[in-house]
């Protein structure tokens, strides 16, 4: 499913839009400028998509670094679960 609101933000920053719903009938503009094809914007997903993977690969692994850190100064998983939830 291509997530239209993702395409939206990452690539028509500065732009005003509504999205009633997933799809892109849904897809109104509200600050007078012209629509983007669906094209245009199924064209984006791919690398669009990718990004977003890459951001939450590295926020995973961020994370894990960071336990790590903890865990060798160390904290105990109790201690480190009470400070990170």
């Amino acid at each position: 499913m291509i997530d239209y609101a993702a395409i939206l933000t990452r690539r028509y920053q500065g732009r005003q839009w509504i999205l009633n719903g997933d799809d892109y009938d849904g897809l109104i503009m509200t600050d007078g400028s012209a629509k983007p094809t669906k094209s245009e914007l199924d064209a984006h997903w791919p690398a669009v998509k990718q990004e977003i993977e890459q951001e939450t690969v590295q926020r995973l692994n961020a994370r894990a670094s960071a336990l790590s850190k903890l865990s060798a100064l160390g904290l105990t998983d109790s201690e480190i679960a009470a400070l990170v939830g």
